[in-house]
This record gives structure tokens, sequence and C-alpha cells, in this order.
């Protein structure tokens, strides 16, 4: 499965917002649009508009991943739930471990739990890595670990849903040979490290452009009629 990013954040957001404050869920399209922007609990921090989220939004129902939840009961607006737990067979901590690393990137053991308290329990940080080495022996591997790269003190962790990584762990893959990714063999510190620094390059491009967006958005909106 791969998710654009605009489709990995809105993903992360019905989730977070499922597992934090189910009496408020399913989502609204106006507080999934100040979900996906929040300044908090966010890298990078992005400025969508309606009609993007909308858009990333019917083509997540098309994929499987979103039912639309119409009027009813009193409600007047239609609402959106997410599915993926279902599509990836995750159950509750799985999910909630996917959606902080969809929100906030590359992290490490402790840093998911402490960000995954209100979503899922864990019993401790080898809880944590057990759940995450089940993700990353799926035959489609949903998270990958890097190695510690050099002034950092633990390994961490990346999802491989959006575009951001798995470009970055495909083109490893096809370096170091097919077996990388299914364990075939240990690859070195040098390459692992490399791999990091890749990831750490693409997440401040990504908080660039998103920026950059916002930044044309705004313009638009004072210059149009």
């Amino acid at each position: 499965m791969q998710l654009t990013v605009e489709q990995g954040r809105v993903i992360g957001c019905l989730v977070e917002k499922q597992l934090t404050t189910p009496q408020q869920y399913p989502l609204t399209l106006n507080a999934l649009v100040l979900a996906c922007n929040q300044s908090s609990n966010r890298d990078p921090v992005v400025s969508y508009e309606q009609g993007a989220v909308q858009r990333t939004l019917a083509s997540l129902k098309e994929a499987g991943l979103v039912r639309f939840v119409y009027p009813s009961s009193g409600r007047s607006a239609t609402r959106y739930r997410q599915v993926i737990d279902e599509s990836l067979s995750l159950d509750e901590p799985g999910l909630a471990l996917l959606a902080v690393l969809l929100l906030r990137g590359p992290q490490t053991a402790g840093e998911l739990r402490t960000r995954t308290e209100r979503m899922a329990t864990f019993d401790g940080i080898a809880d944590v890595n057990a759940e995450l080495e089940r993700m990353a022996e799926r035959a489609e591997p949903l998270v990958l670990r890097l190695q510690r790269r050099p002034g950092q003190k633990e390994e961490r962790w990346v999802q491989l849903l959006t575009p951001d990584a798995p470009a970055i762990v495909d083109a490893f893959a096809s370096a170091e040979g097919p077996q990388e990714r299914t364990g075939g063999h240990e690859p070195s510190d040098r390459t692992v490290n490399e791999l990091g620094a890749l990831v750490d390059d693409v997440a401040a491009l990504r908080a660039e452009v998103s920026a950059l967006r916002a930044a044309v958005e705004q313009l638009q909106a004072r210059t149009s009629p």
C-alpha cells in the first residue's frame, strides 16, 4: 500500500482523533482540516485548504480506506471515518503507532510510547518494540528501523506508507540487493546512517514545500477578486 503525503496526514489525523476523542468521531470536514493543520504534535506543520482535504478524502474513499458517514440522527454534516485498520488488519496498538509515525515522522520507541499514551496501552518500551517488529516483519512491511546515527543514543523507526520514506528504502534495496528488507543480511552502519540522513533531509524539504504552498495560497486569496 502506498499513500500520498496528504493521504497519510488525513489518515493519521482520523486515527488519532478516533483513539483520543471518540466522542467527537467520526470527524466533520472542518474538524479534520483543523486536525491536519495543528501546530502541535505534527511534523511538518502544514496548511491544507478545505478543498485539498476534500479531494484527499475522495481519493481515500476510492481506495477503500475512508468511509463517508452521511447526515442522520440530528447531525447536519457529513462525517468521515478511517478503515485502514481493517485494510491492514491492525489492532489498536499497531494502529496508534502507525498514526503517530504518519503525523510526526521518524521516532524512537521511547518517543512512540510517550506519544501513544492516550491512544493505546503498552507495558513498556519492550512492548512497543515488539509491536514495531511485528509491523516490520509483515509480507509488506509498514515500518523500518533505522540504526543510530552519530550523536544519537537510540534507534528510530519510520513508517513506509508515504513516498518520503519508501522512495529511500526502495533505492537502498536496489543498491544492496533484494534480501535487505527481508532480513537476508544486516546493512552496514554507514549505509543505515546515510539512510537516516536522507530521511531527515526529505522531512526538511517537506516542511519547506508546505510553507511555500501555504504562502502561495494566502497570496492567491488576497489577490483574487
